[in-house]
């Protein structure tokens, strides 16, 4: 007898071009266009250090994704492995502060992309036609999500693309103005302020995370085992290498002091450092790629918390509602939208250095936790030695304490509220009740 497809269950059909580009998307965005000014501003002419530091860290806790995600490919992230591998408290704890983070990174994404479409057409809007504009780009982006996996797939390469030609036309511009990005590699080592460079790199993490896309959508990628691993480490190695090329690039056109200075100014820093480079009609693409940045961003973050959601909602820590799959589109379309409303709250307000910075808090804990699912693999599921999450898990609490204690004490209480919630959710379940 054939089997029976699975209603509940989502279509695999992600492959591994596809996979590089879901991690790109979810990467080349808020990282690239604001968060290298903004640890900028902290770890000065450390900042290219800080990039290095944070790629390495990311490449741990990428590699522990990776085989986690090829272990248990489902979707929901460190939601699941937590859930399988340490126990329920530590899984709702990763996905309360993955749902916490990104939330307010997806708002953050709405709000650059329309500050920069008003921009580039020179318009001139209020704080409420700002958020107007915000909320109907944001609906716009959901009905595209909630349409399926392919239809996002499709509109995700697209938008990539874009970005990318945008951001190499940005550093070949560099090169044709100034040469070489000398000077900023020599000046690296005329600071080292350490505890300023471990700063910058924990508010670097954040922009590489966005490979951890690939393993949230472990359910809908074909051959999880082969394809996870390997697109996470292509698309580490890509941006790694795009983000040190950009950050030469603004660094020698405009100097370290006015690119950090830059976070505070009406436009994106790098349409800024575009700007200063006089190359006709750079401008314009580098605001163009910018835009479809931010849309990348919106739609793998759409992505990537709803499938949290998904996972949450199968096992009855948020209403189980929330789980349905559409039999047609085989979307979760009651989470895809269910994240949007959440963003969409979100959207009416924020500053994004604080957002960026409690973003970096959260998401260190989430990639904690991570780790120390790896570090429970069963040795037959293991892809790469123990030491690799020791690390990573190391690297992600060091780093998190470094942030201002502004910062994270606020990001601690979301970890006690987080386990309160899910002992009464327990408590509820136990005795026969359910959300």
């Amino acid at each position: 007898m054939a089997t029976q497809p699975n209603p509940a269950a989502l279509q695999r059909v992600i492959k591994t071009p596809g996979a590089v580009l879901m991690g790109l998307g979810s990467i080349v965005g808020t990282g690239i266009f604001v968060s290298i000014a903004i640890a900028t501003q902290v770890a000065g002419t450390g900042i290219i250090l800080a990039i290095a530091i944070a790629a390495l860290l990311a490449t741990f806790n990428g590699l522990s994704s990776a085989q986690l995600a090829a272990a248990h490919p489902v979707s929901g992230g460190t939601y699941e492995y937590g859930y399988r591998f340490l126990g329920s408290y530590f899984g709702f704890t990763a996905g309360w502060m993955f749902m916490i983070a990104k939330s307010a990174s997806a708002a953050t994404a709405v709000l650059g992309c329309v500050g920069y479409v008003f921009y580039a057409l020179d318009v001139d809007a209020g704080r409420w036609v700002h958020a107007g504009a915000g909320l109907a780009l944001l609906a716009v982006m959901t009905w595209l999500v909630s349409g399926g996996i392919q239809r996002s797939n499709i509109a995700n390469t697209v938008i990539v693309g874009v970005t990318l030609l945008g951001l190499a036309a940005l550093v070949g511009a560099g090169l044709w103005s100034n040469g070489l990005p000398v000077d900023p590699l020599q000046a690296t080592f005329d600071d080292t302020d350490w505890r300023r460079i471990l700063y910058g790199s924990a508010l670097m993490f954040v922009a590489y995370t966005g490979y951890g896309r690939i393993a949230t959508l472990g359910e809908e990628v074909a051959e999880p085992r082969k394809t996870i691993p390997r697109a996470i480490i292509l698309a580490m190695i890509s941006i790694v290498v795009l983000y040190l090329a950009v950050s030469l690039t603004a660094i020698q056109a405009m100097g370290v002091q006015d690119f950090a200075a830059s976070v505070n100014a009406e436009a994106a820093p790098l349409l800024i450092a575009a700007r200063s480079l006089e190359v006709p009609g750079i401008a314009a693409v580098v605001s163009l790629a910018a835009i479809t940045a931010m849309l990348g961003v919106l739609l793998n973050l759409l992505l990537g918390l709803s499938r949290v959601l998904l996972g949450m909602a199968r096992r009855r820590d948020v209403p189980h509602a929330l789980g349905a799959v559409h039999a047609g589109s085989q979307s979760p379309v009651v989470a895809v939208w269910t994240t949007g409303l959440i963003i969409g709250v979100l959207v009416l307000s924020g500053d994004v250095v604080f957002t960026w910075s409690f973003s970096a808090f959260t998401v260190l804990i989430y990639y904690a936790i991570t780790n120390l699912s790896a570090l429970f693999l069963p040795r037959e599921l293991r892809l790469y030695p123990r030491i690799i999450p020791v690390l990573g898990l190391f690297g992600c609490l060091f780093l998190a304490f470094f942030i201002e204690p502004g910062i994270w004490l606020p990001g601690m209480g979301m970890v006690v509220v987080a386990v309160i919630w899910h002992t009464v959710a327990r408590k509820r379940q136990a005795s026969g009740q359910t959300l």
